[in-house]
């Protein structure tokens, strides 16, 4: 049996095994403990990439554990299809999105099964498939009915040249991504969930994710939903500027801080507030201010974040409600319309923002706290003991702040009030390749939902994408269609939805078999078994939006009577990037390294031996082709030593009272093993490190080396490809087919006396300092311990007094003295 390792050749006839066998089918017996394992469903970009590899490997090592564990495992592979890459590469390439999308899934598939990766293929989909689409469309009528979901305008990135809306993505310095034309801020009327709905339950039910999800995802996502308790209240209008705003007698704003009420020195606006409607329209500023605040609307909220605070004087003033003292109205390209009322309350000697804003434009500022350090820098953001507060004067941080609400309240000016900083979430997109919104304009009836039985309304194919416009809009027929309501000429919604949506629900569309996609979303025992996902694996960068949207999601679709699940992941891992020279891999760097080319020279058990090698998941991994090679090295000499074995099918049987000292600790090594495997695998808190595993398979092959006997060998391997199988299949499954007929995928015991130690180390230490330390039979008397422990340090106990002899059983040993 000395053929050379073949990596390719015994890769293709277990793969092909896999597949012919359905190896990998989750089985229809609800009977059986079960295990979800799933990665986040890539992108069809046309070739996977290794941030790809490190995902998929991960999960499949699970998966493969869990089965062989005797669970009933789902672990299956989608791709999330719809998105405007699709488009674009429908004008580059001149071909359609939908051609484009499913040659480039075609050729993926074909990459992800040469990794040898044990995805349920009966369960996959594309997420642009229409029986997708359909119960995506019947989850949005559900939703409108139960008024989860609203239309109303917003302001979006508008390309003039090219006539259509883009992403903020494709905004860049404030120009069109295609053609440098000027982006300008749009209101257009656009769809929403009403994701805010659930912002309380959102954020609470975190608590039931804690030792599950990594801390900081949580803490990303409660900070995302932003909770927070305040005063919201309203400045009134003076007198003075009421005619100019059209009926507009007050300005309300909401505050986390009312203890700086009386700090206030000016009131900020959005570009977009209805008074700068109102002043424009009626054309009560000048024209230099008028551009000015028309170039602020025209700036997307992504660009105003990150430039210089700009503002104009609005001329107009509001009365503070309890000095009763005049302040400016300002427009402020800080503040904007989607938080909170779109207006501010300026407190320039206690907010950064507002300081900062304050001396650009030199407007006043007023100190109301005196805070505990003596040496405070301006402005002073912290909580303190009011000063130039009226009567509230003296009083300290939260005390202060509800003493003041409290007088709001009573003098009914105001109200304490929960807020959060989580916005409903915009879900329109005026492009193509996307779900098609499912409601219908009808002139008679309205904006109402398309009837059920006519779903799912699918994309026209006869289209023309050339990034100018909404393609569905412009399309000659398709958007024309009849209410069904009253049967009148209607048209039809030529907004797509967002691919968030897509991503959020596709884990749900896994739990049911292929065969029953058409007739219903779900089928609820199936949802009941597989529900939750018990292990997610995917990248920290979808901490917020994906995961937060999954959540809603789950919660929404809950109440709708789908599922009867809280939550939709159990469990969260987070793995780290994939870098090469210390930088994450992209073509733009050169520093790409492509995984087929790697599995074309090594083989898919060396990348995926590599790439769990290589860093603990949670950890960023930097690529090193020494790495690889060895990697590759001791794949070939796991295949060269077993010739050493002899054939089994079962673990042989060993006296153990025979063995030297090398058989003993050969198996030793093995066991411990195995120990480990069990302890990564079933415990959470390890984080998966499957670096210390393989290095622990690594020593115990050594050991293995150092003796010559074939039942250590044939044991040590038996156990080592068992071991090994979720890391690196193939070649595990080829050894074992060859000696031990594949029986040795199957759970293996402990054996106790194979980690049983015979001789121990203690250390030695004199007053707590380490001297030295000693070796010695386990069973070695406390006594004769003792006079070789003083023998050991004999030049530190010369001229002393032992005052106590302290012996640790298996650690240590601690002789007190005195000089």
């Amino acid at each position: 049996m000395d053929t050379p390792y073949e990596p390719l050749k015994i890769e293709k006839k277990w793969q092909e095994f896999w597949q012919n066998h359905h190896t990998h089918e989750p089985s229809d017996d609800f009977s059986q403990p079960k295990k979800y394992i799933l990665s986040m469903l890539p992108y069809p970009s046309g070739a996977i990439h290794m941030g790809h590899v490190r995902n998929y490997c991960i999960g499949d090592a699970l998966a493969r554990f869990y089965r062989k564990n005797h669970y009933n495992v789902l672990h299956p592979m989608g791709f999330d299809a719809f998105g405007m890459p699709a488009e674009n590469a429908a004008i580059k390439h001149k071909t359609h999105p939908k051609t484009w999308t499913y040659n480039n899934i075609k050729n993926m598939r074909k990459e992800l099964a040469s990794l040898g990766l044990s995805f349920a293929s009966s369960r996959e989909f594309a997420t642009c498939d229409p029986d997708y689409s359909k119960w995506e469309q019947k989850f949005f009528i559900d939703m409108w009915e139960k008024g989860l979901i609203y239309r109303k305008k917003a302001y979006l990135n508008w390309c003039p040249h090219d006539q259509t809306v883009l992403a903020n993505e494709q905004v860049i310095d404030g120009k069109c991504w295609r053609c440098d034309t000027e982006v300008i801020q749009k209101e257009m009327d656009q769809y929403y969930f009403k994701i805010t709905s659930y912002a309380e339950e959102l954020l609470t039910s975190l608590e039931d994710l804690e030792g599950k999800w990594p801390p900081q995802v949580l803490l990303m996502q409660k900070n995302w939903i932003g909770k927070s308790r305040g005063l919201r209240f309203a400045f009134a209008i003076d007198k003075d500027s009421l005619p100019l705003l059209g009926g507009i007698k007050e300005i309300e704003v909401f505050t986390t801080r009312p203890d700086t009420i009386y700090g206030v020195t000016y009131c900020a606006l959005a570009p977009e507030h209805p008074i700068i409607k109102a002043l424009l329209s009626a054309n009560a500023l000048s024209s230099q201010a008028s551009s000015a605040i028309i170039k602020m609307q025209n700036t997307s909220s992504k660009e105003r974040s990150i430039s210089q605070k700009e503002g104009v004087d609005l001329g107009i003033s509001v009365i503070h409600p309890l000095t009763g003292q005049k302040l400016p109205v300002w427009v402020a390209n800080f503040v904007l319309m989607d938080y909170g009322s779109g207006a501010v309350m300026s407190v320039p000697a206690h907010d950064e923002r507002d300081f900062l804003f304050a001396q650009k434009y030199n407007l006043p500022q007023k100190e109301v706290l005196i805070p505990t350090d003596p040496t405070p820098q301006i402005p002073f953001s912290g909580l303190g003991t009011l000063k130039n507060s009226g009567d509230f004067d003296g009083l300290f941080g939260e005390i202060a702040q509800e003493k003041i609400i409290t007088h709001f309240e009573n003098a009914r000016l105001g109200q304490a009030i929960i807020n959060y900083k989580l916005k409903d979430w915009g879900i329109s997109r005026q492009r193509y390749w996307g779900t098609p919104i499912p409601l219908i304009h009808c002139k008679d009836c309205g904006l109402i939902p398309e009837a059920l039985q006519n779903l799912p309304i699918c994309l026209p194919e006869d289209v023309c994408i050339d990034g100018e416009g909404n393609p569905l809009a412009k399309h000659p027929t398709w958007k024309h269609c009849h209410c069904p309501q009253c049967g009148k000429e209607a048209l039809r919604e030529t907004d797509t939805m967002d691919t968030f949506v897509e991503s959020s629900w596709y884990f749900l569309r896994y739990t049911t078999p292929k065969e029953l996609w058409e007739q219903e979303a779900f089928e609820p025992k199936s949802l009941d078994y597989w529900l939750d996902v018990d292990e997610y694996v995917g990248g920290i960068e979808h901490a917020i939006l994906h995961l937060l949207y999954a959540r809603f999601f789950t919660k929404a679709l809950r109440d709708l009577g789908y599922t009867r699940s809280n939550e939709p992941f159990s469990n969260l891992l987070t793995q780290g990037m994939v870098l090469k020279d210390g930088a994450k891999m992209s073509k733009s760097k050169g520093n790409v390294v492509d995984p087929n080319g790697i599995i074309a020279k090594y083989g898919a058990d060396t990348a995926r031996l590599f790439i769990l090698f290589a860093a603990p998941p949670v950890r960023e991994l930097e690529w090193n082709d020494n790495a690889l090679e060895g990697a590759y090295r001791f794949l070939k000499r796991l295949w060269d030593k077993k010739r050493s074995i002899t054939s089994t099918k079962t673990l042989p049987n060993i006296d153990t009272t025979q063995l030297d000292t090398k058989e003993k600790f050969a198996r030793k090594k093995v066991y411990e093993a195995l120990l480990k495997s069990n302890e990564i695998f079933s415990k959470k808190q390890s984080g998966y490190a499957f670096n210390t595993l393989i290095a622990a398979c690594m020593e115990a092959l050594n050991a293995l080396n150092e003796q010559s006997n074939p039942a250590i060998w044939t044991e040590g391997y038996f156990i080592l490809l068992h071991i090994l199988e979720p890391i690196i299949p193939h070649l595990c499954w080829e050894i074992s087919q060859m000696y031990f007929d594949l029986k040795n995928f199957a759970p293996i015991p402990i054996d106790p006396s194979a980690l049983e130690v015979e001789n121990i180390t203690l250390a030695i230490t004199i007053n707590g300092k380490k001297r030295s330390q000693i070796q010695i039979p386990k069973d070695m008397e406390e006594k004769e311990v003792l006079s070789l422990a003083k023998e050991a340090v004999s030049k530190w106990l010369e001229n002393t007094h032992i005052i106590k002899e302290i012996l640790i059983p298996n650690k240590i040993i601690n002789f007190v003295i005195k000089q």
